[in-house]
């Protein structure tokens, strides 16, 4: 199969004249650490402090009617990337290095570096939508996931996951919607306005190991949708 790349939904085959010739490997990212040294104690201390994003790098050439600005612009973006290779997956990625326009018109041939955030998400994995307060949300993923939540609903609102309370979140009298945006430590109106003074707890604890999770979401909710809860490195 012809290796092609689908950035924002649009696969680069519908690019006049872009060839991808050939794709990143699957790799995982590193681990970032600290290491401290301390007088008296064998050995170090070391301390993880999570996953680095990374470039992956591929190259591209040209052939037939091809509009190098039309190339260019595809690749200078950032948002969601696909990989043939991991057609069922997706990266947020940034694009910081700019393609070698010299190299690219001279020789058809070019390198393009795209940074990735460390975490890929499946494609395919649906949205949860559900007026029930207790979801059973399986993370397919091999490593944990920190999902999204949009909760629809009024007064306190309490989230459990696997029986430990991780949340609370004071909605107004009248019923209101809030995303919990967990990856971004946020809490969001649908129209983007901040609601962190209406949430109480860390995000950080607000995660779904891979294998099943009972998530409960205690309090008058008539909507709850959960997104993201499969990941992996």
């Amino acid at each position: 199969m012809t290796p092609f790349v689908i950035i924002n939904g649009k696969s680069s085959k519908q690019i006049d004249g872009l060839i991808v010739q050939s794709l990143p490997p699957i790799t995982k990212p590193l681990m970032r650490t600290q290491i401290e040294t301390i007088d008296g104690r064998d050995g170090d201390l070391v301390t993880q402090l999570g996953y680095a994003a990374y470039d992956k790098a591929f190259t591209i050439g040209l052939k037939g009617d091809y509009n190098v600005d039309d190339v260019v612009g595809f690749f200078n973006t950032s948002g969601k990337i696909t990989f043939s290779n991991e057609i069922d997956k997706y990266y947020n990625f940034s694009t910081y290095s700019q393609i070698d326009f010299k190299r690219l018109l001279r020789f058809r041939t070019a390198a393009v570096i795209v940074h990735v955030q460390p975490f890929k998400y499946s494609l395919i994995e649906g949205q949860i939508i559900t007026a029930n307060n207790e979801i059973h949300v399986r993370n397919i993923g091999n490593i944990y996931s920190k999902p999204i939540f949009t909760i629809t609903g009024s007064g306190q609102i309490d989230i459990y996951i696997n029986e430990s309370h991780k949340l609370k979140i004071d909605l107004s009298n009248e019923e209101e919607t809030i995303i919990i945006d967990t990856p971004g430590m946020n809490a969001l109106s649908p129209s983007g306005d901040y609601l962190n003074r209406q949430v109480t707890g860390d995000y950080n604890n607000l995660i779904l190991q891979p294998g099943i999770n009972v998530v409960k979401i205690t309090g008058a909710t008539s909507e709850i949708k959960i997104d993201q809860y499969s990941r992996w490195i």
